[in-house]
């Protein structure tokens, strides 16, 4: 039963996002091919990654990875940030564009959280936290999201 409910959540997140990304389709406001959002997600769950750290983790060469880059810096989704403490370095993060397209899925994130906030109890709403951490933390080792976003 667990199983199920986690996958019936997944899928609605999933879903409502969709259906808000294809709306924009019908407005013409979306410009990211399906690649280039999933790029995105990465980088955004990355927070403001390398070249190297986000092509590693979508497991493809670096030239392949810096390719996808490109694309999204010429459509203005993404900018490369020097690092201040290595300048041969470069930090990938997403511009305004992305962060108001990108809110449509987190806005409706928030939404749910408000309401599970008005439905369950203070403590029932700690323990699904500490059981959300747990989850992320100990449950799912093969996704590290790693290291803390860089200064600017």
């Amino acid at each position: 039963m667990l199983d199920q409910a986690f996958s019936e959540v997944y899928t609605k997140f999933k879903l409502h996002f969709y259906q808000k990304v294809f709306g924009r389709f019908a407005n013409r406001e979306a410009t990211l091919t399906t690649v280039e959002s999933f790029s995105m997600e990465v980088i955004m769950a990355l927070k403001n990654p390398t070249i190297a750290e986000f092509s590693r983790m979508m497991q493809i060469s670096t030239p392949n990875a810096a390719y996808k880059i490109n694309s999204l810096i010429q459509k203005g989704y993404v900018e490369k940030i020097r690092s201040e403490t290595d300048r041969r370095e470069y930090y990938l993060r997403p511009t305004k564009k992305y962060i108001d397209y990108y809110s449509i899925s987190y806005a409706y994130l928030q939404t749910v959280v408000d309401r599970a906030k008005q439905r369950f109890s203070a403590e029932d709403i700690a323990k699904l936290d500490e059981m959300l951490m747990i989850v992320s933390e100990e449950l799912m080792p093969e996704i590290d999201l790693g290291r803390p976003a860089p200064k600017q």
